[in-house]
């Protein structure tokens, strides 16, 4: 392989369109907003423009302009923000962003453009653009896709004799022979920039949408003797758009689809793919499990031998080591090594349990530190709180941590026993080794190795069903009982 084909090719700028409406979405959100694998479309767009690595990135915006300013500064503070003006098309769109990247710095070289609703599409796959584009020294290289059905799409029109790239004709402007042809326009492209800058001024509305195509450029680029030709994909779904929630679901399926598998190919058992979701922002180890009915988003990362499911959502968790964590809904929680969880468990943010550990069934948790083999069982409520090492908290116990005004801690130390039904009242410390009774009610400070009662002695009022329930079914079988 010569130098030439193992040569970084680094566009000297992407722009990427994200100005539409998106009207089909009926959506009060930006279109490009929506997400797709817990990232925005235009975040999946902006990602694969960034593996490029080009000297500079632009982004066209208009509809919602502010919102959709903000969201792109935050994925990219370096992102040249270009406002579209009231000229319509995608033509006028690329000239404006061209235009404020030259008010900076002259463009030379490969100009890449693509789109903010396209979120399938790769680094890899415009990595092939670009290279095709740059070795062949074309004026303009298209990205295409053959589709089954090409409705809705510009088609390709390509010389009948040696099949070169002659234009573009977009699906309103088609003759019914044209719309016949399934090769179709992706709206993704690398241009020469002085043949783009050039092209541009000479592109007008005149046609059925009254709009600036960015598709004339290719036969401008063709009339002044450039090259123009075509890269073609054979994986449709990475020059696939959303217009409305319909090609949102689509595309969000096939997107995690994608993800399972690849996870599944790094050495993840996943049972049901069908049934699995995971957010491109997971990450996952090697001898993973995830079990049917899982969702996995945010930044949650999962260890090795950890168990993960049935029937579990979680978001932004960190899960350790042969952790397992069973019909759980968590977010923001962190579980250690060998830890359990659940099943019927409610994780907030703030959780955070130790190795060994264990939340159990109908729990639930919230700005709480459970420290290394703790246990609490089944049947609760933890809430600001610390839980020292080696400490049982028995069923229904509850941190009683707010106060009708104010949110108060509970300290609860190492090696304590506590008996069902116990309740602490905030602000309240309990020292290591210390027991409570069932039906404790805790509202002072508990010493070291101290046992709390609180419950009264147990008075019995022999007679009471008989006497103030007469004829009723518990008074005829304590009856029944007495003459038995």
């Amino acid at each position: 392989m010569s130098p030439q084909d193992t040569k970084p090719f680094n566009p000297a700028a992407v722009i990427v369109l994200a100005a539409g409406a998106g009207t089909r979405m009926k959506s009060r959100l930006p279109k490009i907003l929506h997400p797709i694998g817990g990232v925005s479309m235009v975040g999946h767009a902006l990602a694969a423009a960034q593996g490029l690595n080009p000297e500079r990135l632009a982004v066209v915006v208009r509809f919602e302009r502010d919102i959709v300013a903000a969201h792109i500064a935050a994925l990219d503070a370096t992102a040249l923000i270009v406002d579209q003006d009231d000229v319509p098309g995608t033509g006028r769109a690329v000239q404006v962003a061209l235009d404020a990247l030259d008010a900076t710095a002259p463009v030379d070289g490969t100009v890449v453009v693509t789109y903010g609703d396209v979120p399938l599409l790769t680094t890899e796959l415009l990595t092939e653009l670009v290279a095709t584009h740059e070795t062949d020294n074309n004026a303009v290289t298209v990205l295409t896709a053959v589709l089954d059905d090409a409705a809705g799409y510009g088609r390709i029109l390509r010389h009948a004799t040696d099949g070169t790239v002659l234009g573009i004709r977009e699906h309103k402007d088609a003759s019914d022979a044209e719309r016949e042809i399934r090769e179709i326009n992706s709206g993704i492209y690398a241009f020469d920039a002085k043949v783009l800058r050039d092209a541009l001024k000479h592109v007008t509305t005149d046609n059925n949408q009254g709009e600036m195509y960015l598709t004339d450029v290719l036969g401008l680029a063709r009339n002044e003797g450039g090259r123009v030709a075509a890269v073609v994909t054979t994986d449709r779904w990475q020059v696939e758009g959303a217009n409305d929630r319909v090609q949102l679901a689509t595309l969000g399926a096939e997107h995690n689809r994608r993800i399972v598998e690849g996870w599944m190919r790094a050495g993840v058992s996943i049972v049901d793919p069908a049934t699995t979701w995971i957010d491109s922002t997971v990450v996952l180890d090697e001898d993973v499990t995830i079990l049917p009915g899982t969702q996995l988003h945010g930044t949650t990362t999962v260890a090795r031998d950890a168990v993960v499911g049935p029937d579990s959502t979680l978001m932004n968790v960190q899960i350790a080591e042969g952790a397992e964590v069973t019909r759980t809904h968590g977010s923001g929680a962190v579980i250690g090594a060998g830890a359990h969880v659940g099943p019927f468990t409610y994780l907030r943010p703030g959780t955070v349990l130790g190795a060994d550990g264990k939340i159990g069934a109908f729990y639930e948790t919230k700005n709480v530190t459970i420290g290394r083999g703790s246990k609490l069982s089944h049947l609760g409520y933890a809430g600001d709180a610390e839980i020292g090492e080696d400490t049982n908290i028995g069923c229904g116990n509850i941190t009683a941590n707010f106060d009708g005004v104010n949110k108060h801690r509970t300290v609860i130390g190492s090696g304590v026993r506590t008996g069902s039904n116990t309740v602490f009242v905030a602000p309240v410390t309990v020292g290591d080794g210390a027991f409570t009774g069932a039906g404790a009610i805790v509202r002072k400070d508990v010493p070291a190795g101290a046992l709390t009662l609180s419950v009264a002695p147990q008075r019995n009022a022999n007679g009471w069903t008989v006497a103030n329930r007469p004829g009723s079914v518990p008074a005829k079988a304590a009856e029944n009982a007495e003459n038995s």
